[in-house]
């Protein structure tokens, strides 16, 4: 069947094979590689927003917790615990910024005070391996969640003052609002240098799968372009340069068959049609003038006759 094709036919569907299987190819690239960008993106966004949270934390723990240290014997207030004004000052910004409306925050630990941030089972995995490997300073990945799968990006969170163990390292020397609000059952123990948690911040998996496809259809959209382009390029290009002039030159070694010398091989070119062609003149040439030949060999055998 490919025999019977023109060869137009043939160069197109040539073409279209490898338009198909090269955007086949560049799409599982491209694919891969604008998902990993778009995650390095948001992991980006996250780690700032890390920084910020921990600057946060820092300016309650060394400013805020100092001066008003001598109420919280008489009254605990939860706006000088540096995860508590973490969280308010994130949970603020989402209201307030659409660009980070959709990222969440959490300080999971595995033996907080505040139930609200108790790690859930995915999360405890996540501070074992941060316990497990010192070295290890960030995780990223996906979990699914009731509500979707979340992109997430965690660090470990670890005991560095000395001023943190005042709350959580033993019942008796923690403030008594605390105890009256939290109970002495959670949030003690706590030692230095010890990693207890993971800050982590999520963000809707559709999120980045969303932003990833929408580079991927513009950037597919125009390679196909320049492929079809391209395709229609060469067609014209072929028809032009080939297709034509083969016509030409068979329509008159066709006219030359039957006789008719005055027909022309026209060279259009110097390329190999154009080499072509020429080599049909000097083949017309050496026909006419075998058959010029062959007239007066003819013409003598009658004469003698």
């Amino acid at each position: 069947m490919f025999k019977n094709l023109k060869l137009r036919q043939k160069f197109t569907i040539l073409l279209l094979i490898i338009l198909f299987v090269g955007l086949t190819l560049i799409g599982g690239a491209l694919a891969a590689v604008l998902k990993q960008d778009t995650e390095n993106e948001i992991s980006s966004k996250a780690l700032v927003l890390i920084e910020t949270m921990n600057s946060v934390r820092d300016y309650t723990s060394t400013q805020i917790q100092p001066e008003l240290k001598t109420r919280l014997d008489s009254e605990f207030l939860p706006q000088t615990v540096p995860a508590y004004s973490a969280r308010e000052v994130f949970e603020s910004l989402r209201q307030k910024d659409t660009e980070y409306r959709d990222f969440f925050y959490k300080e999971a630990t595995l033996n907080p005070t505040n139930l609200r941030d108790k790690a859930d089972k995915f999360e405890h995995e996540l501070v074992n391996k941060f316990i497990d490997n010192q070295n290890l300073k960030e995780l990223t990945g996906f979990r699914s969640v009731p509500s979707g799968d979340l992109f997430y990006i965690a660090r470990p969170l670890k005991i560095t003052k000395e001023s943190c163990l005042e709350c959580h390292s033993t019942p008796d020397v923690a403030p008594k609002s605390q105890i009256e609000r939290y109970g002495a059952a959670n949030g003690f123990g706590w030692k230095m240098n010890e990693i207890i948690g993971a800050q982590i911040i999520s963000v809707p998996a559709r999120n980045v799968i969303s932003q990833a496809r929408q580079s991927f259809l513009i950037i597919m959209g125009i390679v196909s372009l320049m492929f079809i382009v391209t395709i229609l390029l060469v067609n014209y290009l072929l028809n032009r340069n080939v297709i034509r002039p083969l016509n030409r030159m068979a329509r008159v070694a066709e006219e030359v068959s039957t006789g008719y010398m005055d027909a022309e091989f026209e060279q259009m070119s110097n390329d190999e049609i154009g080499n072509l062609a020429e080599a049909f003149k000097r083949m017309k040439l050496s026909l006419a003038m075998a058959m010029n030949r062959l007239s007066q060999v003819n013409k003598i055998k009658r004469q003698n006759h």
